[in-house]
């Protein structure tokens, strides 16, 4: 039997130390190890630098760069290099000549300045890294203000950054990805094969390490095999969710979180267990008698969900089966729109009430959630405006006229509409439990 073994793939960075640890060689172990490779670093200056910015920097002597740098290949096999911080003439020349003498694959990001603020590459460097180190880059990941330097274009639009792209792919570099920051959002990719733009949106959060962070992620992708233009996208995915998970720590700029990604991922699969948990308790419990003639569903969404594809729901309906609550297909991301809609406009309101059902309406039912002490409200859609959605105007509505996202809004229908009672709460388990409340002390007054 021929067991074949998977060696985990390494690379380095050779880079600055951020004080902080926002940026610099902090950012790229902590994206190296996130995505699952083997980071290595050579240290080529020390920063004394905070969230606010950097008070000073002392540049490694270069022999003792090139010992690093030996020491770590000497035993250790690379498989993708990526640079950051190289502050002086002297220290690009001799990472240019390391990296070529050892013929590896590099990206390059070109970090001139901190984003807590601060200049981390001397203007003499600038016409170095030019000459010398962006014609052995495989990618290099400038921003806007570093495409302008490098290649002496304006860039004030998409197509300025085209322009600039192209010009630093004629000094040498095999591809470039001008970073969207400010692009709104987008990055623009070129190479042989033409460009590729990187829909992204403009996130609230810390940006600080940013850079670092999408170039580090790229380096860790490219080096597992990832083919270049889903290297990038998955780079861009990887520092928007860097961004969005991260928190001040200081009086400055916030830091990116690199664990933004698995944290996310780790939501959405703990809340599809929730929602499959809610869905079991619904079966099991609930009288089926409070499904609706259209069936039923239940929704969560992940904290700050703004889509219909962040709320998961039963990809079919719950329906009624030999008199018992029936899940019809599986649970899933943006399953329903229809109920994620309702989930969605509860968390305008408050984001910590992130699930939501629909159950049969009934004076018994009503009478049921007022005995058990559920806060109520109401709409009525014979006041519907024309051309929106019912489901955003009505939960709007009711959750306007009682001031605060109730546990129940309903409505009494109108012709061609059936009447209709949503449950709505800080996850799926809760509203399941509401649910099954509901029917048991519908069924006391039996």
């Amino acid at each position: 039997m021929l067991t074949i073994i998977c060696r985990m793939k390494t690379v380095l960075t050779i880079a600055g130390v951020d004080s902080g640890g926002g940026a610099g060689v902090a950012a790229d172990l902590k994206t190296f190890a996130a995505l699952g490779v083997h980071g290595t670093c050579v240290i080529t200056s020390v920063t004394a630098q905070n969230t606010r910015g950097v008070k000073n920097s002392f540049d490694i002597p270069v022999e003792f760069i090139k010992e690093q740098f030996d020491a770590v290949v000497s035993d250790i096999r690379i498989d993708y290099v990526k640079t950051g911080m190289l502050s002086s003439p002297d220290i690009v020349r001799a990472v240019a000549s390391l990296v070529k003498k050892h013929k590896l694959p590099l990206v390059i990001d070109p970090v001139m300045v901190a984003e807590a603020g601060g200049k981390l590459l001397r203007d003499e460097a600038v016409a170095v890294l030019i000459e010398e180190l962006l014609p052995l880059a495989s990618v290099i990941t400038p921003n806007v203000f570093e495409a302008e330097r490098l290649s002496g274009l304006k860039i004030k639009d998409i197509k300025g950054a085209e322009k600039a792209a192209r010009k630093i792919h004629e000094l040498g570099a095999k591809a470039v990805i001008v970073t969207g920051g400010h692009l709104q959002g987008t990055d623009v990719l070129y190479a042989d094969d033409g460009f590729t733009h990187i829909k992204g949106k403009l996130l609230k959060g810390g940006t600080h390490g940013s850079g670092c962070t999408h170039s580090a992620a790229l380096t860790a992708e490219l080096a597992r095999g990832t083919p270049l233009i889903e290297a990038a996208r998955s780079a861009k995915k990887f520092v928007e969710h860097a961004i969005t998970a991260s928190e001040k720590i200081g009086g400055g700029a916030a830091p990116v979180n690199q664990l933004g990604y698995l944290l996310a991922e780790s939501e959405r699969y703990n809340v599809l267990k929730n929602v499959e948990e809610a869905v079991g308790q619904i079966e099991d419990k609930m009288a089926a008698g409070l499904i609706p003639e259209v069936g039923c569903n239940i929704a969560m969404g992940i904290s700050n969900a703004s889509l219909v594809s962040d709320v998961a729901a039963v990809s079919g309906r719950i329906v009624r089966l030999k008199g018992s609550p029936h899940a019809v297909g599986c649970v899933a991301f943006g399953a329903s729109s229809h109920i994620a809609r309702i989930v969605l406009t509860a968390m305008q309101f408050d984001g910590t009430m992130r699930a939501a059902m629909n159950i049969r309406y009934s004076k018994e039912a009503l009478a049921a959630c007022k005995e058990l002490g559920l806060r109520i409200a109401s709409f009525s859609r014979k006041d519907e405006p024309e051309g929106v959605s019912t489901m955003e105007w009505g939960v709007a509505e009711a959750i306007k006229k009682v001031g605060r996202v109730p546990d129940i809004i309903y409505d009494k229908g109108d012709v061609g509409k059936e009447a209709m009672i949503r449950l709505l709460g800080k996850d799926a388990i809760e509203v399941a439990r509401k649910t099954i409340d509901i029917s048991g002390a519908m069924l006391e007054k039996k």
